[in-house]
């Protein structure tokens, strides 16, 4: 049989019902027992295919662009919008203060897949460009570019380094 390498990339489409709690705001322990069985299903289904490597599709993560400012006291509404070709957009926090730092990094996400297959998975991480759209334009007293940037890029070295440890 001839096979195609493949890789897989980002995100996997979430199945409906995860889709509608998290619209209407599920309590935490159905949105996480929900998030659990698309995750499973979601490893299982890429494991089928033969792919030599597996992703999580981003099941658990709030969101591709901003999983590591969940929990974060240092963010506000209020920032970039940023614009997809499908029409999907993100809208993406503000910082307010610094130093900035993770607080949710990805290694978690690899975590939780890890418990479901013994199959090499790959876990995709935020760029640190991406990142970069909060800083707010007219900056921060006390905390400027340069000193968010480089908290930056070493938050998103760290967590690339969890990842593989």
């Amino acid at each position: 049989m001839t096979t195609i390498p493949t890789e897989p990339i980002g995100s996997v489409p979430r199945p409906d019902a995860l889709v509608d709690a998290i619209m209407r705001n599920a309590p935490a322990n159905e949105l996480a027992a929900m998030q659990e069985r698309a995750l499973s299903d979601t490893l299982q289904r890429f494991a089928a295919t033969g792919s030599p490597v597996i992703t999580d599709g981003e099941q658990t993560k709030s969101s591709f662009a901003t999983y590591p400012l969940d929990g974060s006291d240092q963010i506000a509404p209020g920032g970039m919008r940023i614009d997809f070709a499908d029409g999907h957009h993100r809208q993406l926090p503000m910082l307010q203060k610094g130093p900035f730092r993770f607080a949710t990094y990805a290694d978690k996400f690899l975590t939780e897949a890890r418990r479901h297959t013994d199959k090499p998975i790959k876990q995709a991480v935020i760029s640190a460009s991406a990142l970069s759209l909060i800083y707010p334009p007219e900056g921060i007293p006390g905390y400027s570019r340069e000193d968010f940037i480089s908290d930056l890029v070493n938050e998103c070295e760290k967590d690339i380094r969890r990842c593989l440890a």
